[in-house]
């Protein structure tokens, strides 16, 4: 329930009034911030004493933030359940979040860069020898607060923010339903709800099965298209651990399900529950915010702790890769670029391998979700500048818009590749719900796009052997059928890190965004691709891939109680139905089934086979489609004799380099062209040329 007008528009008035006071005597909102820091552990120094170039030996310090943020702040209304959450004597909602700093010893060398670092599901997150080299401070800086798994409360090394439960007015619980998805579960014992790699965070407000709702699934289509629907009668199931020598109903557990008949293979069991007390978990994303600021710009907290950064932080950088990725986009999407002093709080943000927002802003999210079927995140804009979305009839909107009206924008950098295609329908973000052509570019932004690379990157190396079958992301989704893709981004991510410090540092602009041209990109068919007849995928179980392949962009209805273009509100029944399918785009390839356009990766300009963002399931529920997020590689054959012999219509190493020396050519060739185009730095350049020559491509 909202507040009593009057007392709004008095109560507004008085927030206004002291952050004007407190502005001009040069200090922020005695109200809302981090209000205490705690360290809880230093070492010192740290990293075994090493030292650093001209910076010094370095140490961490862990600790924990608290903090509160005022709930009737223009940069919080857009915080779902705020008015639920409850409040303390001041009227603020409380946070803590713990936060891990690795510095110079003597601050005095520091360079003034602070990156802060998004855990992705808790894993803490330390800053790289070369940023150390160059004095360069890490923050990793907790956020996720839905207390489960790797980002439960106390978990030992790990970052997380401890946020408020929201509450019925009269303080009651507030209730509402939550779907898990059990895949591939089998055999007698009883299985967790794991939403992607964590337990689900929301237990049922009763054990009383016919007050949930259990069925299996034997096939869905990419289109969501679900057949085979059995439904479990309540009284063939348990909220239980159970096993063999337990066997149904077993011990009462409601983070588990167990079955009388046992989990039937390769299928997937979804389940419909009520849950109750709901996290309010984007004020995670302003304890996020609040850490940098106070880091940024305090000098101590309010029991007088010192900042050990103060007054030695010039700017600062948030970047996260995957899952945290996602959080940076909606970090700036919900306008947590703003401090409630009105200080611009980041000068740069690096989403990386990330194509959506995290599903984090309404009642009950999953941020662990990862965009399979039935999964929220792709709600609302995906784009930075505005642009109409009549597709979906939602308003035009684009994700810079919050931080445009605050002048707090930070400058920009993305990277992503094949695998966010075929898995995290990136080119959404490039060209919108009637993808004719590209949404344009923001000022300050750059778009770096690694073709036919796997998420965030394989190994590298000039190793012309396939290596081990890749497990397909997320918990028992399945086994691929290729061999992991080792095209690497590092070498090219060394580089933008370089550029990147020194647009924000030294205004020095990096080099053009690179990505395929709008005639490069085409429907994800094989006809439309150009993919060629390569026999190991006409021998796999989807030999038409990757016709009929990518995670499909489904346009779902989840009620009224959501607000779309937000991604904000509630939903009022699970699972969600599915409106439409909105079609996508992916990248054209070359005559191996190579992607055409990117950014300049050694590996695929002197390739050893074909490189894709996509590999098939060889078994299981999910038997021919994608792998989840996994990339494959095909080696080219040998010699002519043998490709010949195997039906291949690519060319084979020795149609292509001759042999080793002419291999190793190739590679040179590429490496210049990589450096001339700012993509690849000079020790890395010596250092994979050194590699080619000493590898076995073509060797006898």
């Amino acid at each position: 329930m909202l507040p009593n007008r009057s007392k709004l528009f008095r109560r507004s008035a008085l927030v206004a009034v002291t952050v004007a006071a407190a502005l001009l005597a040069g200090a922020p909102s005695t109200q809302a911030r981090v209000t205490r820091i705690v360290i809880d552990t230093k070492v010192s120094p740290a990293f075994n004493g090493q030292v650093f170039g001209d910076a010094g030996q370095y140490e961490t310090i862990a600790g924990r933030v608290f903090g509160e943020i005022d709930p009737l702040d223009h940069r919080h209304r857009i915080i779902n359940d705020i008015d639920l959450a409850p409040k303390n004597a001041n009227g603020n909602v409380e946070y803590e979040a713990t936060f891990f700093l690795v510095k110079p010893i003597d601050m005095s060398k520091a360079s003034g860069l602070l990156w802060q670092d998004v855990p992705n599901r808790g894993g803490r997150v330390t800053i790289s020898v070369d940023l150390r080299q160059k004095g360069d401070i890490g923050l990793s800086s907790g956020w996720q607060g839905d207390n489960s798994g790797g980002t439960a409360h106390g978990a030992p090394g790990r970052d997380y923010a401890v946020v408020p439960i929201a509450k019925n007015p009269d303080g009651s619980s507030i209730t509402g339903p939550v779907m898990g998805r059990i895949l591939n579960a089998s055999g007698p014992n009883s299985s967790p709800i794991i939403e992607h790699s964590n337990p689900i965070a929301y237990k049922p407000i009763t054990l009383d099965t016919s007050q949930a709702h259990l069925e299996s699934h034997d096939h869905e289509t990419i289109d969501g298209i679900v057949t085979g629907v059995t439904v479990i009668p309540s009284s063939d199931w348990a909220w239980a651990s159970c096993s063999a020598s337990n066997p149904f109903p077993g011990t009462p557990d409601p983070t588990q399900i167990c079955l009388k008949n046992g989990f039937a293979p390769d299928k997937v069991h979804q389940v419909v529950f009520i849950a109750k007390d709901p996290y309010v978990l984007a004020v995670g994303a302003a304890a996020f915010r609040d850490a940098a600021s106070f880091f940024r710009y305090e000098k101590q907290d309010d029991f007088g702790t010192p900042n050990p950064l103060a007054d030695r932080i010039s700017w600062v950088i948030t970047r996260g890769s995957s899952q945290a990725g996602t959080f940076v986009r909606q970090l700036i999407h919900i306008g947590m670029t703003q401090d409630e002093a009105n200080r611009k709080v980041y000068d740069g943000a690096w989403p990386v391998i990330a194509g959506r927002r995290i599903a984090l802003n309404f009642r009950f999210a999953k941020p662990d979700l990862v965009l399979k079927l039935y999964e929220a995140g792709n709600e609302g804009p995906l784009w930075w500048h505005k642009h109409p979305d009549k597709v979906r009839n939602l308003p035009t909107r684009g994700m810079l818009d919050r931080c445009l009206e605050t002048n707090s924008c930070p400058r920009i950098v993305e990277h992503a590749g094949a695998a966010e295609v075929w898995g995290q329908k990136l080119t959404l973000g490039w060209l919108g719900t009637n993808p004719k052509d590209y949404i344009p570019l923001p000022e300050n932004f750059r778009r770096y796009y690694f073709a036919s690379t796997p998420h965030g990157g394989g190994d590298g190396g000039f190793d012309p052997n396939p290596g081990d079958i890749p497990d397909c992301s997320s918990n028992n989704y399945g086994r691929g059928t290729f061999p992991e893709n080792p095209l690497p981004q590092t070498q090219s991510v060394n580089a933008i890190r370089f550029h990147f410090r020194n647009w924000v540092m030294k205004e020095i602009p990096p080099p053009d965004s690179v990505y395929p041209r709008i005639q490069d990109m085409v429907r994800p068919s094989k006809r439309a691709m150009g993919f060629p007849d390569i026999p190991a995928v006409l021998a796999s179980a989807n030999p038409g891939a990757p016709n009929n392949f990518i995670q499909a962009m489904l346009d779902y209805d989840w009620g009224l109680g959501l607000d779309y273009s937000d991604n904000k509100g509630f939903h009022s029944f699970e699972p969600p139905i599915i409106k439409q399918v909105i079609p996508l785009k992916v990248p054209r390839v070359d005559e191996d089934g190579n992607e055409i356009g990117g950014v300049p990766v050694v590996l695929l300009q002197a390739p050893l086979g074909t490189y894709l963002g996509w590999n098939v399931t060889a078994s299981g529920f999910h038997k021919g489609k994608v792998c989840n997020y996994e990339g494959g590689w095909i080696p080219f054959a040998k010699t002519r004799a043998e490709r010949l012999a195997n039906g291949d219509p690519r060319l084979s190493l020795q149609e292509r380099y001759g042999d080793h020396a002419g291999y190793v050519a190739a590679v040179k060739a590429a490496a210049a062209n990589a450096a001339a185009r700012g993509f690849l730095l000079e020790e890395d350049r010596a250092a994979l040329i050194a590699e080619a020559e000493a590898s076995s491509v073509l060797n006898p």
